[in-house]
């Protein structure tokens, strides 16, 4: 699955905390925030629907969003790309670096890490096997 762009990360977030939310929801939470137009929004969300980002279902004459992604394997995808393509860091990364984030709480953080860890050694042991 694709890693979701920022203003799809905005709304990703935004449904993690409550959902399912409308178009309109997610845009007054989001969308003003971003100085988006609500037909911007819901283009942004068709997108995600499209790339399995959001699932949205019909509820009378409104669209219903909710999130497909789970949200720390998410955070996992992001804080691994992040450390190793610009801080060019090798080894085990911390979910420290999530420890005042109002995205995780406590009780994520160890499965956070492990998400966060388990790819990599997923990597070395295919690099080692000569399939990378």
């Amino acid at each position: 699955m694709p890693q979701p762009t920022s203003p799809e990360l905005a709304l990703l977030k935004c449904l993690w905390k409550s959902q399912p939310q409308t178009a309109r929801e997610l845009h007054n939470e989001v969308g003003v925030q971003q100085q988006w137009s609500y037909s911007s929004t819901r283009k942004v969300l068709e997108r995600m629907g499209e790339k399995g980002l959001v699932v949205i279902s019909d509820q009378g004459n409104k669209k219903i969003y909710r999130a497909k992604v789970e949200k720390l394997s998410t955070l996992a995808a992001y804080a691994r790309d992040f450390a190793r393509r610009v801080l060019e860091l090798e080894g085990p990364i911390p979910a420290a670096l999530f420890g005042s984030s109002h995205l995780v709480n406590k009780d994520e953080l160890a499965e956070l890490e492990n998400l966060i860890n388990e790819a990599d050694k997923q990597l070395e042991s295919k690099q080692g096997d000569g399939d990378v």
